[in-house]
């Protein structure tokens, strides 16, 4: 199988874009996340939310924070909570190696996007360093050039009248 089959099988559930915008992007690493049947259920349905989502490291273990998925309809368990803590799997040397990174720096990892790979429920999460204000103005700012590039060169051809 090749890489272009895999990349047609990703499902994208949900993303965290706040992430984008609040941290720079410096690592990202594909996790599975340990889910209940009726929560799998729901993240079909993308009853997700990744909002002020979080992940830590726990006894040389992966836990993320705040993704609220909300219960499934027809589900006869009311038991799971919305936002409860859920384990994230990922290899030995993985979690070592984003152990040792979090320890030398201010990073913090964060949850870019959840999809399906087939069958499976799988977590983007990212090695992040959190933004200055003035980072963000910049950003903003570099947005707002490129889109007056955009539309000048749009209506390069057109005449006013």
């Amino acid at each position: 199988m090749n890489s272009n089959s895999k990349d047609a099988a990703k499902t994208l559930i949900a993303q965290n874009k706040k992430a984008f915008k609040d941290f720079f992007i410096l690592d990202r690493y594909e996790a599975g996340i340990v889910l209940e049947g009726c929560e799998v259920k729901s993240v079909r349905e993308r009853k997700i939310n990744l909002k002020d989502s979080y992940a830590r490291i726990k006894n040389s273990e992966i836990f993320v924070h705040n993704i609220h998925i909300s219960p499934y309809i027809n589900s006869r368990t009311e038991e799971i909570k919305p936002a409860r803590v859920r384990k994230l799997l990922l290899h030995r040397r993985e979690i070592n190696k984003i152990e040792n990174k979090l320890k030398d720096k201010s990073l913090t990892l964060v949850p870019l996007s959840i999809y399906i790979t087939g069958s499976m429920v799988k977590v983007e999460l990212a090695l992040a360093k959190g933004k200055l204000k003035s980072d963000k103005r910049r950003d903003i700012e570099k947005k707002e050039s490129e889109l007056e590039v955009r539309r000048a060169l749009k209506n390069r051809g057109k005449k006013s009248f």
